[in-house]
Order: structure tokens, then sequence, then C-alpha cells
């Protein structure tokens, strides 16, 4: 059975996180490991990165410092229980560690493609987000 969720809906609650410290963090909520990349825009063009492998009830650094961008896209996927967490972004992937620059013609390239979903930070310098079960309510605040 495959999870989908899309955007920040069904089992996403995306948190801004503590001022003391800026970074892009992930925290994995559920009772499964999960596998995440991560995709952006810096000053070359677009990048996809992977994968962080999370333990349950664990969190991670994803990205180190003051965040340079609005929007940062993520696809996870559930290797305990299987699914995954996806949107509409198309971004390149591959099935071991990956830094791809560039998101255009991934299968011509080598690579695999794969929906990610979209998280606006609404341009903070930190930001938390928190990957649930879809089959939890997400529980989140500004």
């Amino acid at each position: 059975m495959r999870l989908l969720v899309i955007g920040a809906a069904l089992g996403l609650a995306l948190l801004g996180a503590s001022p003391a410290r800026a970074d892009l963090r992930l925290c994995n909520l559920t009772p499964s490991k999960v596998g995440i990349a991560l995709g952006y825009r810096d000053p070359q063009g677009w990048v996809t990165e992977g994968w962080w492998d999370l333990t349950p009830k664990a969190c991670e650094t994803l990205l180190k410092g003051a965040l340079a961008a609005r929007f940062y896209y993520v696809f996870a996927v559930d290797y305990t229980r299987g699914g995954e967490w996806s949107g509409r972004s198309l971004m390149c992937t591959r099935d071991s560690e990956f830094t791809i620059r560039g998101v255009e013609d991934c299968l011509a390239r080598g690579y695999d493609r794969n929906g990610f979903f979209e998280v606006d930070t609404g341009e903070q310098k930190s930001w938390t987000i928190q990957l649930s079960d879809p089959n939890q309510p997400a529980a989140g605040q500004p």
C-alpha cells in the first residue's frame, strides 16, 4: 500500500524551529524507519540530495545554517511499512546516496524521478519539518 501525502496535507505538520539555532531539520514522528531526499535552489540552480535515514521518533539536521531559500522540497520513503510521502514537484533521485544538479531529464541522465512535496518556510531562517503517520491527525502550530 502506498501512502501519498501531497503538499502539507494529511500527516505533515510544519513548525518553525526554535530561534536558538538556524537550520533546516526534519523529525520523523512515525514508528517506521524513513529515508529522506531534499530538493532546493542554490545560487547555481536546482539540487537534490539524499538519503538521510531517520529512525523512528528521531530528528536530523538536513541543512546547517540560516536558510537561503523560502521553498524546500521533500520526498520520503517508509522503509518499515512501505509507502512514501510525495508531491507534484518532479525531481531527480537515485537508490544510493546522491547529490544531483538539475531537475530536468532525470531518466535520460540515468536517475530516477520522484514527486517531492513543497515546504514553504515563509522566509524564516530556521525551520523544522515534522513527518507524521498519514493515518494520524497532523499536529502543528505556526
